[in-house]
């Protein structure tokens, strides 16, 4: 695990998103993963704490490694793949519905 991952604890993210409204859920995904086209009715935030993924919403490809987060809108359809060698750990926020609309 790297110096930067250690600064990136879930938790300390989980209680970040908490305060912005939205959930916090870890997923590990060995090489190879994708989870493609998917539409959520809510907004989402995706941050990598390991590993590098590529997500491609709007017709772009955005490579994210350790730190970077990405806000995806609602009905935005959207795909993530792991295309690394490694393991990749991140973490999926979904904006929680009284918050989208207060």
């Amino acid at each position: 695990m790297s110096e930067r991952s250690i600064r990136l604890s879930r938790e300390r993210i989980q209680v970040q998103w908490a305060e912005r409204g939205y959930s916090c859920d870890l997923w590990v995904d060995p090489p190879g993963t994708v989870w493609a086209d998917f539409i959520k009715d809510e907004n989402q935030l995706l941050l990598v704490l390991d590993g590098t993924l590529m997500l491609e919403l709007m017709g772009r490809v955005v490579r994210m490694g350790p730190g970077d987060e990405v806000m995806i809108p609602s009905c935005v359809r959207h795909t993530v793949r792991n295309l690394g060698e490694g393991t990749v750990r991140w973490l999926c926020g979904h904006q929680r519905m009284h918050e989208a609309s207060g």
